[in-house]
């Protein structure tokens, strides 16, 4: 899941702190492989060493690691939202691709549901539901090398997104537009269309997605592992295509990604991906929430859409900007602004702090720091309180900027004295620019035509407060999307999963797939029929078979 969103969730009374993040030293599994030799996590490494080949260090696993044991509690809650904690039979801790096949045909062959985990940033219960018997965890699937057959930069589905920018970057120079919380595992946030602070300039991650391995049950129970490329002579192209934004747990279990960008020329690995801005100016902005009346606060809002809505076309200098605006519960006590720009385009983030700004009476704090764009990245965004709190999000995109009587609305919500909880926020991201220069069928994304993406969360301690907070953010949404059935006309985001879209209490305005996926569903159905024809892979925001199959 997940770009950064894991952040200033929960301030005054639940102050959040940045996480700490320990980032592996670059390695042998991001060094370039050379040619004949094998790669880490193959079958081919594993007899490497008795064939007189240098051999990559043996992978960990498979460990499978059942209730009872002293490593169960840390793999059965390494989830971020705390009001979920799995209980299965057992955890499959892998290593490689071969592991995988195992473990999920021991599954098949037991009848036991069968889900997978990488990063574990998930917000909903896909892997902790009850019903899931044995967790595939890829964390140990870590590797992030250079693959000269596939002139293509290989990332294993456990890497967190802060070891693949270092690596990449320092072994040659590139990175892939991925999102601002280093934490997060490439596993799940790649196959939800992977955003971040460089997409706006550089698209999505899957933009840059040359091929996928995916370990897949055919009919008859038989797992195996297949490679699929975006090659349009692929014959498995189409389950590249899948794993290019319809979300995780769907058609089989990843452990490998191939990255390049279309159109890249040549074998020198240092023009086959793009290459960051030598360094990053982040900024955080604070209003003082106290200074503002609902007429100040709605022009707030109101500016801040209309520079999105002028400042958002593909190639404009301003797509060198991210920020996100946070519209906060009044009791936090600020509305704040985060995001990076690239160092020597300041002048941007002037325009936009002057935009926004303009013709409200209340002066923001400004604080700037300016770093080479690795460290900038691995710091990841401000505030991110880690996996300590009970969640619930909501997501959306928008066309245009949010009209004056759902500004009139948010603030309602935001300042209702009935609700003293200072934790619930919605926050605005910049999207758009080159993310907008595709199809919305070119890929499984199909939400190209949108300049902003909005991110609703509240967070809580207290399991006996589940039901207050959830219905003030039900609320919230509902309000604000009353127009269009209580849910938003452009879109949603499969990487925050909000099950609610799918319950018609919540939703009566149009079904919850096309939300997420739009007119690409029922290619995703028949694929999903072709490669996973059991449903052995499902939760309750998975795509269904078709039934035409």
């Amino acid at each position: 899941m997940s770009e950064h969103t894991r952040r200033n969730v929960l301030r005054g009374g639940l102050a959040a702190t940045a996480a700490g993040i320990a980032v592996p030293a670059l390695g042998i599994g991001s060094a370039e492989a050379a040619p004949g030799s094998a790669a880490p996590g193959s079958a081919a490494a594993s007899g490497a060493a008795t064939a007189g080949v240098a051999a990559w260090p043996p992978p960990p696993g498979p460990a499978k690691v059942g209730r009872g044991e002293p490593r169960y509690p840390s793999l059965a809650s390494r989830g971020y939202n705390r009001r979920f904690v799995g209980n299965p039979e057992h955890v499959w801790v892998v290593g490689t691709t071969e592991h995988v096949v195992r473990a999920v045909q021991e599954a098949v062959d037991t009848g036991r549901r069968v889900t997978v985990r990488s990063g574990g940033h998930g917000f909903e219960n896909f892997v902790a539901d009850p019903a899931v018997q044995v967790v595939v965890d890829t964390s140990a699937m870590t590797a992030v090398y250079y693959d000269p057959q596939r002139r293509a930069f290989a990332v294993e589905a456990g890497a967190l997104l802060g070891d693949v920018y270092r690596r990449l970057y320092l072994g040659w120079g590139v990175t892939i537009p991925a999102g601002w919380c280093p934490t997060v595992g490439a596993g799940g946030h790649v196959l939800g269309g992977g955003f971040g602070p460089l997409s706006r300039s550089m698209g999505l991650a899957v933009d840059h997605l040359h091929a996928v391995e995916v370990v897949v049950v055919d009919r008859g129970g038989k797992a195996r592992s297949v490679v699929a490329t975006r090659e349009p002579s692929d014959p498995n192209r189409d389950l590249w295509w899948a794993h290019t934004g319809a979300g995780g747990g769907n058609f089989g279990v990843v452990t490998r990604y191939w990255f390049r960008t279309p159109g890249a020329l040549g074998n020198d690995p240092t023009r086959l991906l793009p290459a960051p801005p030598s360094s990053m100016v982040s900024f955080t902005i604070s209003w003082d929430w106290s200074k503002f009346n609902e007429a100040s606060f709605a022009q707030l809002v109101r500016n801040h859409g209309d520079w999105v809505e002028r400042n958002s076309a593909p190639g404009s200098p301003s797509t060198k900007l991210y920020s996100e605006i946070q519209l906060n519960r009044r009791p936090i006590g600020t509305i704040g602004m985060i995001g990076q720009v690239e160092a020597g385009s300041e002048r941007v983030l002037d325009d936009h702090l002057a935009a926004i700004n303009r013709g409200v009476p209340v002066t923001p704090t400004r604080q700037v720091k300016t770093q080479a764009w690795l460290a900038a990245a691995l710091a990841g965004s401000p505030g991110d309180p880690g996996p300590a709190y009970r969640l619930k999000v909501k997501s959306g995109y928008l066309r245009r900027r949010l009209t004056d009587r759902q500004i009139d609305v948010l603030h309602h919500h935001l300042t209702r004295t009935d609700y003293d909880h200072p934790g619930g926020s919605l926050s605005l991201y910049t999207f758009g620019g080159q993310v907008n220069t595709l199809d919305p069928d070119a890929t499984a994304a199909p939400h190209r035509d949108t300049i902003m993406k909005m991110f609703f969360i509240n967070g809580w301690e207290n399991p006996a407060d589940d039901t207050r907070h959830i219905t003030w953010l039900r609320e919230l949404y509902r309000d604000l999307f009353a127009d269009t059935g209580g849910v938003p006309r452009d879109g949603a985001f499969i990487n925050y999963p909000d099950t609610d879209l799918a319950d018609p209490a919540w939703n009566t305005g149009a079904p919850w797939h096309a939300l997420y996926f739009k007119d690409n569903y029922a290619r995703l159905q028949q694929i999903k029929a072709k490669w996973d024809p059991r449903n052995l892979f499902h939760h309750d925001l998975s795509i269904r078979p078709s039934k035409a199959r």
